[in-house]
């Protein structure tokens, strides 16, 4: 079935942007497609006016093909259309990258959140049935591009008053001192980890935004009381539009003072 995108009103914000024109992409999870269509209507767009890309993570796992969405996230003429492409990683991509590195406590914590899929992937990809996950099983199913943009992942992105972070901020302390928690660690409040508390809080975070994934919106409405995760509210923005689970994959457009919500989704 094709893709079709589905646009909001511009809505009012107190976003200050430094005048940019920034796309962001919420949780892929191997929905290719999706990510292809978002990635045209953005071209598009960023060819009337230069603007800047955004990846909030999570590009594996769950969905047809999470080598299909690395192909496209890492693509280097994204580089050309954009002024700047940032590939921000979520819990999923952290994980590969741990396990891949020898971290066997990643690895296990990673199987029971789907991560099998991806490995089953790789497998298929190579014909090695019995291969256990290494960067050489990486490289050879993705190729060294992609492993070099893996390796290369940030962890957050600041620009003017707005955070760009996959799980969110812990809001007992500082978002700076939230988002100094190392690469290393996963679960709990860790800024690519975090749900309830960051859902919950009402107070703010210290004066910014903050625009997230990570939380698919049935969980989102849970936690959050909110019923419509994809509006600012209390200073954040949820992308996580389900997308293997729901068939949307949410991306937004900001620019100082406003914002739109796009859903990709099949027709």
């Amino acid at each position: 079935m094709p893709i079709s995108i589905e646009l909001s009103p511009w809505r009012e914000q107190a976003l200050r942007l430094d005048g940019e024109t920034i796309f962001t992409i919420g949780d892929v999870h191997g929905c290719d497609r999706h990510l292809a269509a978002l990635l045209e209507a953005f071209s598009e767009l960023a060819a009337e006016r230069p603007a800047r890309l955004i990846f909030l993570g999570d590009l594996i796992c769950r969905g047809p093909s999470s080598l299909g969405a690395l192909k496209l996230w890492a693509d280097p003429s994204l580089d050309a259309r954009f002024t700047h492409v940032h590939r921000i990683t979520g819990n999923h991509d952290q994980l590969l990258m741990l396990s891949i590195g020898g971290n066997r406590r990643a690895y296990e914590r990673w199987l029971t959140i789907d991560g099998q899929t991806f490995v089953d992937e790789l497998r298929r990809v190579t014909g090695r049935s019995d291969a256990p996950l290494t960067r050489v099983l990486v490289r050879e199913a993705a190729g060294e591009q992609i492993l070099a943009r893996l390796d290369r992942l940030e962890c957050h992105l600041r620009i003017g008053n707005t955070i760009f972070v996959h799980g969110g901020i812990d809001p007992s302390v500082t978002p700076e001192a939230a988002l100094a928690a190392p690469f290393t660690q996963f679960g709990g409040n860790h800024w690519a980890w975090i749900n309830e508390p960051f859902l919950k809080w009402r107070g703010g975070f210290g004066g910014v935004m903050v625009v997230h994934g990570h939380t698919p919106p049935d969980r989102h409405r849970t936690m959050s009381g909110y019923p419509d995760p994809h509006i600012f509210q209390h200073d954040r923005l949820s992308l996580d539009g389900g997308s293997a689970k729901t068939g949307i994959v949410a991306a937004a457009q900001l620019e100082d003072g406003r914002y739109r919500l796009f859903k990709a989704m099949a027709q």
